[in-house]
């Protein structure tokens, strides 16, 4: 099978749309050397943080990919991994400031009070693709450019120095549904809601899930269709019900009458879905999360460190 990378920032909570989006389709894979998960504490530096809420966020997102059912031995956190930043480096020796630059993240948060690491993080993006020889990057619209710039470092690198990296393709995101804001049906479900109530967290309690799906934004038609175009927070609900009962959206919408009636089904079925999930969370002892973390990172040194002797044999650098 292709091998294929993807990660989670620790920048937030983990949300009902990662675990239907991303985390369930993880867990799904043949779990063995083709899938490499990661927890990107490095990238949540680029700004400002607190260090105890991001060794928290750490933690409580590698317990929850435990919790979810992904195998521990196909994930670690990146800094763990000191080969992510050594590639970085060498990577950076062949990336020209214009290409780093003209990242869109930059130019919208970008200023003279910003960090270094805001400007150089694309880099580090692309040390974390090309490290495990990575064929596939489930990619959505907003991350194309990194993509477009690993895939340019690596070919210049290999153009100057002799074939060292593998260099990926970009591939429609893991197969699950996109769940949207329930604030704002338009945007997706992210760490931060559009809205107080706009982003259902794993580790929500029951009685707040309840409310956050109560408060849903539907319309003023007052049909239950599967229309996204036409009636994009219906439509939502209907998702997520269908991504939480294996249903169709479809045909779960003639089953009711009013939106009263299909927002406590959804409520319903997503307590349902998370329950366990935080069962598990709950039943994880802090240590065994750590040592599944660091024995990921042992295992992925296999694949990281034979890329970068390759790199610095043919950058130059002394054996």
């Amino acid at each position: 099978m292709p091998r294929l990378l993807t990660a989670f920032k620790p920048t937030g909570h983990l949300h009902l749309g990662n675990l239907i989006g991303a985390v369930r389709p993880i867990a799904a894979r043949r779990q063995d050397s083709d899938t490499t998960v990661f927890i990107a504490d490095l990238h949540a530096m680029t700004v400002q943080h607190d260090p105890t809420t991001l060794r928290a966020l750490t933690m409580e997102c590698a317990g929850l990919l435990l919790a979810s059912g992904v195998d521990p031995s196909c994930f670690y956190a990146q800094s763990h991994l000191p080969e992510h930043t050594e590639l970085h480096y060498l990577l950076e020796c062949v990336t020209h400031y214009g290409e780093a630059h003209r990242m869109i993240q930059f130019k919208e948060k970008g200023g003279t009070g910003s960090r270094i690491s805001l400007l150089t993080y694309p880099v580090l993006m692309a040390a974390d693709i090309l490290l495990h020889d990575t064929d596939q990057v489930p990619v959505g619209e907003d991350q194309l450019q990194h993509l477009e710039l690993t895939r340019t470092v690596a070919q210049r690198f290999n153009s100057l120095y002799g074939t060292t990296f593998t260099v990926p393709v970009g591939v429609a995101p893991l197969v699950g549904a996109r769940i949207m804001d329930l604030g704002d049906p338009n945007r997706k479900m992210g760490k931060t809601g559009a809205t107080d109530h706009g982003s259902i967290q794993l580790l929500d309690p029951p009685d707040v899930i309840r409310r956050k799906v109560m408060r849903a934004v539907t319309d003023t038609l007052g049909v239950v269709r599967f229309a996204p175009e036409e009636q994009p927070g219906v439509a939502n609900l209907l998702t997520i019900l269908a991504a939480c009962t294996s249903g169709d959206p479809r045909e779960l919408a003639g089953t009711f009458t009013g939106y009263g009636e299909l927002k406590a089904a959804v409520a319903d079925a997503v307590v349902a879905t998370v329950a366990p999930i935080q069962e598990r969370y709950a039943a994880l002892d802090p240590s065994d999360v750590r040592q599944a973390l660091l024995g990921g990172a042992k295992r992925a040194r296999d694949t990281a460190y034979p890329t970068v002797s390759r790199a610095r044999a043919a950058i130059g650098l002394l054996d």
